[in-house]
């Protein structure tokens, strides 16, 4: 997605394990129906770099969609901000849409609500089969061995992008590939007012992304094998001041960044005040804040050594949108054909092309358009180094209590107050008291 998920702090200490018994479109029989077969109401996330350019991206595509079926689409783009509150508002109130986006993560989260419509053989049949799509979309669509909560919309991976410029002026001749070199390269750049690596220190599930990859390069994982948190494991504490340290101890992000959450470092990359951002398809809101693709490089995120892989050599989470159905919506058959539409290979390429992001359906990935400087790395870490997010129920849980965790961690070194292993430790057995008893 063009912006990292700023994860809801407030409704996600509501309870997902309860069974939501009205959760969509309106049905006034708590069930699924097609009482409404005209319309649908559509929760699109913010995908672009405003709320204003994804109305400008899809509401052609809803028009071309009501042409075709006679069912007219009333869109409401929702900033990341606000979507899990939304989201998790409508679960236990009935009164939601038809359709949504949800951020991949949540699907395990949200699929324990009972709230969405379980993606069956039956149901993946109505959309063209299971088969369509990349198996690594599908594997964060819900719990391992339940029927999907979701269906893959927009793929996303982590990669490092830099300002040739910047690094040319620094006499930087190529990108980092381990983290000893991001710090070293970081630290030529840092001075005179300009900063190495810019950072999201303030959102949430940004956190949550970057210190899931570095545990997995330690090692580690935030859930035992059975689901359970693991917050205070070796292997994930390294993580997290691993990735604060980069403020705290290499002085490679800028202070300020602690209170940075709605993408103010893509910003800061644009206007040439930070040289490099570790961010999931950025190249398009790169476009919007008028930055030439000539301007700007991408090479896969950074591994302890070698070269990107599995396991410790993991470099980005399996990132993506994913679309979901209440399983009360008043136009069921309307909301099959909705997904159906926006997941068929001709949408497919027009929206992940707008978007920079790559299609989660195999026959539109040969589309040129996906080969290029922009998604090529993309791919390649997809297919090759990237890691699902644990679908566990409480993973909405974990992405604000440990998310949570790192912000404060960064307000700290921001501050000036040591961060230390001891700290980091402390702040993530904090977190882990806050998830869900069983």
């Amino acid at each position: 997605m063009r912006s990292i998920r700023a994860a809801a702090v407030g409704a996600v200490t509501m309870s997902l394990a309860l069974a939501a018994t009205a959760c969509g479109g309106g049905s006034s029989s708590g069930g699924g129906s097609n009482d409404s077969p005209k319309e649908l109401t559509y929760w699109a996330s913010n995908q672009g770099a405003s709320v204003e350019v994804d109305k400008k991206v899809l509401q052609p595509e809803l028009d071309k969609f009501e042409k075709e079926t006679g069912i007219k689409v009333k869109l409401e783009v929702v900033p990341w901000s606000d979507l899990l509150n939304r989201i998790l508002t409508a679960t236990t109130s009935g009164q939601g849409p038809d359709v949504l986006n949800i951020g991949n993560t949540w699907s395990a989260s949200l699929q324990a609500t009972g709230a969405l419509l379980p993606w069956d053989a039956k149901n993946f049949e109505k959309i063209g089969g299971r088969d369509r799509f990349v198996d690594s979309a599908l594997g964060s669509t819900g719990v391992e061995g339940q029927d999907p909560a979701a269906v893959p919309l927009y793929s996303m991976a982590y990669a490092l992008y830099y300002n040739k410029q910047m690094f040319a002026d620094a006499g930087i001749t190529k990108p980092p590939a381990t983290w000893d070199e991001l710090v070293e390269t970081g630290r030529k750049i840092s001075k005179d007012g300009k900063w190495g690596l810019g950072a999201e220190g303030s959102n949430l599930s940004n956190n949550i992304h970057q210190v899931f990859v570095l545990a997995k390069q330690h090692g580690a994982d935030f859930f035992t094998a059975d689901g359970k948190p693991d917050f205070t494991s070796d292997g994930a504490v390294a993580a997290v001041k691993q990735y604060v340290d980069l403020m705290a101890q290499d002085k490679v992000v800028a202070p300020g960044n602690a209170e940075y959450a709605q993408n103010q470092s893509l910003s800061d990359f644009a206007k040439g005040k930070t040289a490099m951002v570790l961010w999931q398809t950025a190249s398009a809101t790169f476009k919007t804040m008028g930055m030439k693709d000539d301007e700007w490089g991408v090479a896969p995120a950074p591994v302890p050594s070698g070269a990107p892989g599995a396991g410790k050599a993991t470099n980005s989470m399996v990132a993506g949108i994913n679309m979901a159905v209440f399983k009360n919506s008043d136009n069921l058959d309307g909301a099959t054909k909705f997904v159906k539409f926006m997941t068929s290979d001709a949408e497919q390429k027009l929206l992940n092309k707008a978007y920079g992001s790559i299609p989660p359906v195999k026959a539109a990935q040969s589309d040129p358009a996906f080969n290029t400087q922009a998604t090529a790395v993309l791919r390649e870490t997809l297919a090759t180094s990237a890691a699902a997010l644990p679908q566990v129920p409480d993973e909405s849980q974990f992405e604000t209590a440990v998310g949570t965790a790192v912000k404060e961690l960064f307000a700290d070194a921001a501050n000036g107050r040591e961060v230390t292993t001891g700290s980091v430790k402390e702040k993530l057995a904090k977190a882990q008291q806050q998830m869900p008893s069983k």
